[in-house]
C-alpha cells in the first residue's frame, strides 16, 4: 500500500490545530472559554512555562482524553492558545501577549484568581 506524501514527511494522522484569529474573537467568546476551572487550570499552567514545553498529555487535570481534547479545542477558538504538532505529541503555547492586547487585563483576573 503506497503512503500518501504526508506520511511519508513523518504528518501525523490528525488534522492540524485551527488556531483563532484574535480579532475575530468576542469578549462572550473569551469569558466562556475561561469560565470553565479546568481550562482556566490549563491557562494557569501554560502561565507558567516557557512556550511550547508542555504536550497536551502532560497535563495533570480530572477528565478524560476526549474530554481534554475539546478543552483545547475550545481554548484554540478563543484565541487563548496555540498548538503545533512535533511526532505523536501537539505542544501548546498560551498567546499571552496577543490575548491580553485583544481583552486587556483579563488573564491577570484569571492568574490572580
Amino acid at each position: 500500500m503506497a503512503q500518501t506524501e504526508d506520511r511519508v514527511a513523518g504528518a501525523s494522522h490528525r488534522a492540524a490545530p485551527v488556531h483563532a484569529d484574535l480579532v475575530e474573537v468576542s469578549l462572550e467568546t473569551a469569558l466562556l472559554a475561561l469560565a470553565d476551572p479546568i481550562r482556566r487550570t490549563l491557562v494557569r499552567t501554560l502561565a507558567g512555562v516557557p512556550d511550547w514545553e508542555r504536550a497536551c498529555g502532560s497535563f495533570d487535570v480530572p477528565v478524560t482524553k476526549a474530554t481534554l481534547s475539546r478543552h483545547f479545542q475550545v481554548l484554540r477558538e478563543s484565541g487563548l492558545l496555540e498548538q503545533r504538532d512535533a511526532g505523536a505529541k501537539r505542544f501548546n503555547r498560551l498567546r499571552r501577549e496577543e490575548f491580553d492586547a485583544r481583552f486587556p487585563g483579563l488573564l491577570a483576573l484569571v492568574m490572580a484568581e
